[in-house]
């Protein structure tokens, strides 16, 4: 059994740690509010782009005019995984739910003779990975010295990506991240880029028609530089939604955290008690059974 020293040693620890757990969780909190601003504020954006591409894609019927990020190699041999993940951990299961999907996705596709080619974005998603695939990985993007994520830091891998694609790198490039439902809710995702797949609903109007545009210049020209800034919107739109949920999810640790160390002082603070009147109690029958001897 610990002596009292030992216990209160422990238990100033783990009041120490508790503060700790609760300054970042405010801290979380803090942050959570303008990620979620943030997050949410980009979506009608890239839906919106996703419409305008259905549209366009509608137009020209997938022909001749159409570029290669949007109809693709015509092969689906080689696949590019952009792995999108936190820079930083104690966040729950925030990572460890990207990396199990994605890993998901590369054991289907080794299993079907595919090959795969990883880039990862964050540091704990590289670390899980780097385990079991590291020779499939080509690239790590470092954020951690980001404060705050733009649209740059998006633009900057999509053209990586895009000129990789050029080169011959790859036939098919999906997208995983963690799409923000709440503070308690994330839910992995795994998106297609390239080939661009715009749903064929989103050029649909609210009343169930279908609206119809002119397209000036042509719609091929329009592609051309309409589907590279897609790409680097649905990238920049996995960063903001990712910065979101790991808020959200560092908020839940660190909550929960902070209620285990309370459990974990009261439990040692019985004990103590306990044990200092167990001895107190003792030095009291010492004393006494010392007095009746005389």
């Amino acid at each position: 059994m610990p002596s009292l020293k030992d216990l209160r040693n422990r238990i100033a620890s783990v009041k120490a740690t508790q503060k700790i757990t609760k300054a970042m969780q405010m801290v979380a909190a803090a942050k959570l509010r303008r990620a979620q601003e943030a997050a949410e504020a980009a979506r009608p954006y890239s839906e919106r782009m996703g419409a305008v591409l259905a549209n366009i894609t509608q137009a020209i019927g997938g022909g001749g005019d159409a570029p290669a990020l949007m109809t693709g190699t015509g092969r689906d041999d080689v696949h590019l995984l952009i792995v999108c993940t936190a820079e930083r951990g104690l966040c729950g299961g925030f990572n460890s739910q990207i990396a199990r999907l994605a890993r998901e996705h590369i054991r289907k596709l080794l299993a079907d003779g595919k090959q795969v080619k990883i880039i990862c974005v964050g540091k704990k998603g590289f670390d899980i990975l780097r385990r079991e695939y590291g020779s499939l990985i080509l690239e790590r993007v470092d954020l951690r010295e980001v404060k705050t994520l733009g649209f740059v830091n998006a633009d900057a891998i999509a053209r990586k990506v895009i000129n990789l694609f050029n080169q011959g790198g790859f036939d098919v490039c999906t997208l995983f991240y963690s799409q923000f439902k709440s503070v308690i809710s994330q839910i992995p995702t795994a998106q297609q880029i390239i080939p661009a797949a715009p749903a064929s609903a989103a050029a649909e109007t609210s009343n169930g028609a279908t609206a119809v545009y002119e397209y000036e210049p042509e719609p091929g020209e329009i592609l051309s530089d309409l589907i590279p800034r897609n790409i680097a919107v649905q990238i920049f739109r996995a960063l903001l939604e990712n910065a979101a949920g790991e808020m959200g999810a560092k908020m839940s640790a660190m909550d929960n955290a902070t209620r285990n160390a309370g459990d974990m002082i009261n439990r040692l603070s019985i004990t103590y008690n306990r044990q200092r009147q167990a001895q107190i109690t003792k030095e009291l029958i010492e004393i006494i059974s010392g007095a009746e001897a005389l």
